[in-house]
């Protein structure tokens, strides 16, 4: 991937840095969220899923998708609690965010 991208977007947000983020999320592994699309499902159109990533995060146009809700249980008993589970491709776009 390219280290950087075209001028005129409204965030300088590299290529490079997506990728890095890609990698520390397949790193983790990681299940699917509510698109249902797996690490190995992303990687299908890897090329495709990470630009599109990072021309919606670099154009200010990326907006999340839904969280897929699991719930688990306690600990020490007394119930479940919820669990988000966001899709890979969010979870990248976080991970860029937090980089």
């Amino acid at each position: 991937m390219d280290k950087s991208g075209p001028s005129g977007k409204s965030f300088e947000i590299s290529k490079q840095l997506v990728w890095e983020a890609y990698q520390r999320v397949t790193a983790n592994k990681g299940a699917a969220g509510v698109d249902g699309q797996s690490v190995e499902d992303f990687e299908k159109d890897l090329r495709g899923n990470l630009y599109k990533i990072w021309n919606r995060m670099s154009s200010g146009t990326y907006f999340p998708p839904p969280v897929r809700a699991v719930e688990i249980p306690k600990p020490h008993g007394g119930g479940t609690r919820i669990l988000g589970v966001p899709t890979v491709a969010d979870r990248i776009a976080q991970t860029v965010v937090a980089m």
